[in-house]
């Protein structure tokens, strides 16, 4: 039997179309601008992506470029673990909805999985605020 992680997805509607949105969200050297989360300094580093942060080190991967809005990532952390990002951004109306799917990882407690929520929405506020000034 499978065991399913717990999982929240947080959203936020953007007055921009999908493409602006994507275009934007879709190139990593944004992300210091909006995903302040994640960590600051990203870098291209041959096949993936470098992002320092007070822990350490993290390389992310991205999905390739694609037509239908999928930002997926997988974040690899200082200790080798990989941590699986969905991301979407989908047509609302003549704007968008961004989706991100923050899954609890096994070692997080409960204000730990509260405090990542947290910041992921703080995060996509920041975007919306971006795209739309």
């Amino acid at each position: 039997m499978t065991r399913f992680k717990q999982v929240r997805h947080l959203s936020i509607a953007i007055e921009r179309t999908p493409r602006d949105v994507y275009a934007y969200a879709s190139n990593p050297e944004n992300m210091p601008a909006w995903a302040a989360g994640l960590g600051h300094g990203i870098s291209r580093a041959g096949e993936h992506w470098e992002v320092h942060t007070p822990q350490g080190t993290l390389a992310m991967r991205f999905a390739p470029q694609n037509d239908y809005g999928v930002l997926d990532h997988t974040v690899t952390l200082p200790d080798g673990a990989e941590v699986y990002v969905p991301l979407r951004v989908l047509a609302n109306g003549g704007g968008s909805e961004v989706i991100f799917t923050l899954y609890r990882q096994p070692e997080m407690d409960d204000a730990a999985f509260a405090r990542d929520a947290g910041m992921v929405e703080k995060d996509l506020a920041a975007l919306k605020t971006h795209l739309e000034k």
